[in-house]
């Protein structure tokens, strides 16, 4: 049995998974698809669900991957040659294909939030969990693998193996929660235990923004800060731009990524919207 668009949307929003929601939300006839019809779309380019048949899903996929790299939802028309759109922020696509119906649809991309792990109990600690929660980011408590950003808020409990283990796992932000003079014993422990000073650069302490002198809430908000902006320049970003390729025979900009009907002769390989294009290109080239 085939799972259900929403609870497979469901379960990768769950687990943090980027994806893309695609709804039909109106169609003018004749058209293979009914308003309310769902796909999702992964960064693969693999379309799970129904928005139409070969002459949508293909254009539906290319806006999909659109909208995964830059974050931006988006209202997609899907028509004959000549169709136009009333409203200026609708994306319309020709559809090569023979029906003359029309499809509307809504293309909602999901991005993966940054996966935060926060290293104690104390006030900081827990405030910051809140807050990063509150914001649609992903909290663990302990270190966890594949965490990007890792705040040790421990208070000098252990603070030397966390970090360690934080340095060793890869997470592009490592933050520690300490006064300058702690944080300078704490780095020479590392150091005298093989820390080299490379990844000794990587630790940012006292981590947060310098707002002078705070309470452990206030260093909470002042770390989040921190990590937003650090998100929003060398951390964590939506995906990469997407590959895209032109029909050679209809014209119309194929998403490489999850392409179904490809080609390849004289070591190129050719892309097309569907199986009648590429038919037609292999009646005359091959």
């Amino acid at each position: 049995m085939t799972e259900d668009v929403l609870i497979r949307a469901g379960r990768l929003a769950a687990e943090g998974e980027p994806h893309v929601l695609a709804t039909v939300v109106n169609v003018e006839r004749p058209a293979s698809t009914r308003r309310g019809d769902r796909a999702l779309v992964t960064p693969s380019g693999e379309l799970f669900g129904w928005v139409g048949g070969a002459c949508s899903e293909p254009i539906v996929i290319r806006e999909a991957l659109r909208a995964l790299a830059d974050g931006e939802t988006r209202l997609l028309r899907i028509g004959p040659r000549g169709t136009t759109a009333e409203e200026g922020d609708v994306i319309v696509a020709e559809s090569m294909c023979a029906s003359e119906g029309t499809v509307e649809v809504l293309v909602e991309p999901h991005v993966a939030w940054p996966h935060l792990a926060v290293v104690g109990d104390g006030p900081a600690a827990r405030t910051l969990r809140e807050l990063a929660g509150t914001i649609g980011w992903r909290v663990a408590s302990e270190l966890a693998d594949g965490a990007d950003a890792v705040v040790i808020a421990s208070m000098g409990h252990g603070d030397e193996e966390s970090l360690t283990a934080a340095l060793a796992s890869g997470a592009g932000y490592v933050g520690l929660v300490a006064s300058a003079r702690r944080a300078q014993a704490v780095n020479a422990e590392l150091r005298s235990r093989g820390v080299d000073e490379e990844a000794l650069a990587r630790i940012r302490s006292p981590a947060g923004l310098d707002l002078g002198p705070s309470s452990q809430e206030e260093i909470a908000v002042a770390i989040l800060a921190e990590l937003v902006a650090w998100r929003h320049t060398t951390g964590v970003s939506p995906a990469e731009e997407v590959g895209e390729a032109i029909d050679p025979i209809c014209g119309m900009t194929v998403a490489i990524a999850g392409a179904r009907e490809t080609l390849e002769l004289d070591g190129t390989t050719y892309y097309f919207c569907g199986p009648g294009c590429k038919r037609r290109f292999e009646a005359a080239h091959v």
